[in-house]
């Protein structure tokens, strides 16, 4: 689907709504290529391609084998950070960190849609958010975040750079701080990335925290290790002074890319709140327009914050094939906008089994599993007493306030602790599971919501959170063919459930959606909707056979 007003010539933002945080672009010739985080969800940082900057296609995942993408034990927030992409002498490098398991990695590929080869572990790389700058004389570096060694409070931290050697996948010779940040005691500089633009080393950065005070800021240096100049205009983008009412919150993290056509352009993260400061949808990739003016950009010139459209880019339009309403699951291999939680280390879905349907089998693992989180302090652990894995679950973001989900399922469930059904989670502690189960002997469709009894804030420290499972509504139903429809109103969510698409009933309606959103739940996600299965800690071999999948934006029913 075209984001573009052919007749005002103009397009939409986001150009990727719903939970696509921490964009990443690179330009080769006439082709755009974005990456974006993925944190605990497998396969891992999406990849897609664009030939006008405004719709973009999903070519693939950078990770999407076990080799180069271990989770376990991370929790939804936990896994992986910010992904750089660039493009060097016909080969793509994608670096980026896993948080809970092992530090920080490159791959490579030179076909962008993979596969990519495994990972080249960075030994003595401190931090997140590395980056690579490849220079006209053909060195390449390095930049990364790091707590500063004289850190005076949380948040202390500087941009660190060093030179890496390609053929090796080492960082050689002496490591340099180059920036805290253009505020005073500035919280959090991030997210860095380099330029060379017309004689000058430009260094982008994220800072704020990725919330509501989150900044794009700038320096640039004659020398690639500085001195840096901050520049007088800092920051470069920000809408902490908009207040929690404006439309669009929180941008930052910013990549710039040039076109063919001498026009730049920036992509950035923000997010959308509806129904007071929730953010359900999470943080969203949006486009803005980039001038130059005495040898600094100004973003979104004129206004100088994202606005929710603009002139569309001199390229041509790319056509994009519009995005299927209703998944059959009649393929060998999921499509693209899938993800399950977590390294999967068995097989707890098929397509083949019987085909035309998506089969989830009944394991012990649940959706709010609580684990042991490694502390976000940059250092990453062994693992060690994690107790959680995959579940049996496939889902999708959610993209719009409005939508509606429904889904067809085939259960037979035999025993109580047996369940399948729709989900809609934040994270394992945050979620309203829509499910059918066995109570009392008696089969039924039931809402369970499940909320956290502490303020978990994920990977900011070590938790072992405690759970409060709440059951909503409950009806007495009894068929092996199950229909569950979920639709949104903002924040209202209403579910209803039937044995036929003309014979569905309103369990419940107007729930509140605002648990979803992590300014509740905590973390760096966004909602996802998905279809779960689980024996819940008991050892079954029931499945659950899911006929389709049906997501629809912008509407309510």
């Amino acid at each position: 689907m075209s984001l573009i007003n052919k007749e005002k010539q103009t397009f939409s933002n986001p150009i990727l709504p719903g939970f696509y945080p921490d964009p990443s672009i690179c330009r080769v010739n006439e082709d755009y290529y974005m990456v974006t985080s993925s944190f605990a969800y497998f396969p891992g940082v999406p990849i897609f391609h664009s030939k006008d900057l405004v719709n973009w296609e999903q070519i693939g995942h950078v990770l999407d084998r076990q080799s180069q993408l271990d989770l376990d034990g991370a929790g939804i927030s936990g896994g992986i950070f910010a992904p750089t992409i660039r493009y060097y002498k016909r080969t793509f490098y994608l670096i980026t960190t896993n948080i809970t398991n092992g530090g920080n990695f490159i791959v490579t590929s030179e076909n962008p849609a993979g596969p990519w080869s495994e990972p080249y572990w960075l030994k003595n790389a401190p931090g997140i958010d590395p980056s690579l700058f490849f220079d006209e004389d053909g060195r390449v570096y390095y930049t990364g975040t790091r707590p500063a060694e004289d850190a005076k409070y949380f948040g202390d931290h500087e941009i660190w750079c060093q030179e890496l050697d390609l053929k090796t996948m080492t960082l050689i010779g002496e490591r340099h701080g180059l920036w805290r940040g253009a505020l005073k005691n500035a919280h959090c500089p991030e997210g860095p990335h380099l330029y060379k633009i017309n004689g000058y080393y430009y260094l982008l950065i994220a800072e704020g925290g990725t919330e509501h005070y989150h900044a794009v800021t700038i320096a640039r240096s004659k020398n690639v290790f500085g001195p840096y100049e901050g520049n007088p205009g800092n920051p470069i983008l920000t809408h902490r002074h908009l207040g929690k009412k404006h439309p669009i919150s929180n941008p930052g993290h910013g990549d710039l890319v040039e076109t063919q056509n001498g026009e730049w352009w920036m992509v950035a993260l923000a997010s959308r709140p509806y129904g007071g400061y929730f953010k359900n949808l999470g943080r969203e990739t949006f486009l803005i327009p980039v001038e130059w003016e005495d040898g600094w950009p100004i973003v979104s010139p004129g206004t100088g914050k994202v606005e929710s459209s603009y002139k569309v880019p001199d390229l041509p339009v790319f056509s994009v094939k519009k995005a299927e309403i209703r998944d059959d699951f009649d393929k060998e291999i999921l499509s693209y906008i899938w993800n399950g939680i977590r390294t999967p280390r068995e097989e707890f879905y098929s397509l083949t089994e019987r085909p035309g349907f998506l089969r989830l089998k009944l394991r012990p693992q649940t959706l709010v599993d609580t684990l042991k989180m490694p502390s976000f302090d940059f250092q990453y652990v062994e693992k060690e007493n994690f107790i959680i894995d995959c579940p049996s679950f496939i889902g999708r973001r959610q993209q719009h306030m409005n939508f509606i989900a429904c889904v067809k399922m085939e259960f037979n469930p035999q025993k109580d602790y047996e369940t399948a059904g729709l989900v809609l989670i934040q994270n394992n502690n945050f979620q309203y599971r829509f499910e059918y189960s066995i109570v009392d002997g008696q089969k039924v469709i039931r809402l369970i919501k499940c909320i956290s009894k502490t303020d978990i804030n994920f990977a900011l420290k070590t938790f072992n959170s405690e759970n409060i499972e709440r059951k909503l509504a409950q009806a007495a139903f009894d068929s092996e063919v199950i229909y569950l429809k979920v639709s949104a109103d903002g924040q209202d969510y209403n579910f209803y459930y039937g044995d036929s698409l003309e014979n569905m009933k309103l369990l419940i309606g107007n729930v509140d959606g605002r648990i979803l959103s992590p300014d509740m739940a905590g973390g760096f996600v966004g909602t996802y909707i998905g279809m779960f299965a689980s024996s819940n800690g008991k050892f079954s071999s029931n499945y659950a056979d899911f006929d389709w999948f049906e997501y629809k934006g912008g509407i309510v029913k």
